[in-house]
């Protein structure tokens, strides 16, 4: 995964945490806009989430972001 990506994935699990707190989830798709602007990034956090991982539609942010950190 793209250091870009990661520090995405942090930053949004962060602010998502301390506004909703620690139960609140999330989808891959709340690391980008509403806006196909970078496909390629879009991508890989679709296979890294569904295809490595085989999340859930929703996980929790916490397990992202501690996921995120420890690779």
């Amino acid at each position: 995964m793209r250091e870009k990506l990661k520090k995405k994935i942090i930053e949004v699990c962060n602010t998502k945490i301390e506004k909703k707190g620690s139960n609140v989830g999330l989808s891959f798709y709340a690391f980008f806009e509403n806006k196909n602007n970078d496909p390629e990034l879009l991508f890989e956090a679709a296979q890294w989430w569904i295809m490595i991982h085989k999340l859930d539609h929703f996980e929790k942010a916490i397990k992202i972001k501690t996921m995120v950190e420890n690779m």
